[in-house]
């Protein structure tokens, strides 16, 4: 009788966490494809997206132009287009800058003694004392501005969250009786770290570069927008939708509403993707 009530209960719930890994492998792919799909057709359409045609000023969205046309009659959708592939490149790059950053600073806190704990946590309180977006200008400003300076102003700002994570979960990791038994074998820190604690923190490695992403995009945009990122000539989405404010008291509102979609619906997806991973590879959230 017991047997048959738990084969019941088994058969109950079995097909409900199928259920749930069958979508959150479809959001994710979903994720992935759009995404890819966005940075691949917007660099295609880097000349479509500077291409003047002043017979073509101002049209409001039609079938042949979605997302219409602006004073200087260049496609918006292209633009966005293009807009949104240099956000999501610029992201990539320094997201990826940013959490490599923050394993190599949260692994030495972790394992390099109480001194180089100190100091880490230390600088790491205060890059986070200080206004993000005012870090953000100041050393995209400091760097020239740029395409450059935008990836080493988000990139090196954007890591002591992800730090303090990797270092509580190396911290609890080092309690383990195996890494106890490799020290006692003779192993040297960095051979511990490098062998038994990195590949441990690779989920939430992984995990924070794809979250760090949506974070860099809008900023990315942010200091675009207020002049301090990407130069006039490149279409970032950004300057597209600092060039269309003067434009919004004439009327011509899709100049801002598509592109700002956009990258409502590219930050979005990044936040869907990454959920969508954290809940494949992190077993503790395996199970919700």
């Amino acid at each position: 009788m017991d047997n048959t009530i738990a084969l019941t209960v088994l058969q109950k719930h079995t097909p409900k966490r199928f259920n749930q890994r069958r979508l959150t492998i479809i959001y994710l792919t979903s994720a992935i494809v759009f995404l890819l799909a966005i940075a691949i057709i917007g660099t295609l359409a880097g000349e479509a997206a500077i291409t003047t045609n002043f017979t073509q000023k101002n049209i409001l969205p039609n079938i042949s132009h979605p997302f219409g046309t602006d004073w200087l009659g260049r496609d918006m959708l292209a633009r966005t287009l293009k807009g949104m592939s240099i956000s999501i490149l610029i992201g990539l790059l320094a997201s990826v800058v940013s959490a490599l950053i923050a394993v190599i600073l949260g692994t030495a806190a972790a394992t390099l003694g109480k001194k180089v704990d100190a100091v880490i946590t230390w600088f790491i309180d205060l890059i986070m004392g200080i206004p993000h977006l005012l870090l953000l200008i100041l050393i995209s400003y400091a760097l020239g501005r740029g395409t450059f300076g935008v990836i080493v102003a988000v990139a090196i700002s954007h890591w002591p969250v992800l730090t303090r994570v990797i270092r509580g979960e190396i911290l609890q990791l080092k309690e383990a009786n195996y890494i106890k038994i490799a020290g006692k074998l003779g192993q040297s820190k960095v051979s511990i770290a490098m062998k038994h604690m990195v590949p441990h923190i690779f989920p939430q490695f992984l995990v924070g570069l794809v979250l760090l992403f949506p974070h860099a995009i809008l900023h990315e945009a942010a200091i675009t927008f207020l002049g301090f990122g990407l130069p006039p000539e490149q279409p970032g989405i950004g300057m597209i939708l600092s060039e269309s404010m003067q434009y919004l008291s004439l009327g011509m509102w899709w100049l801002a509403l598509f592109p700002g979609l956009a990258l409502l619906l590219t930050v979005l997806l990044f936040d869907l993707l990454g959920g969508s991973l954290r809940k494949l590879i992190d077993p503790h959230s395996a199970q919700d």
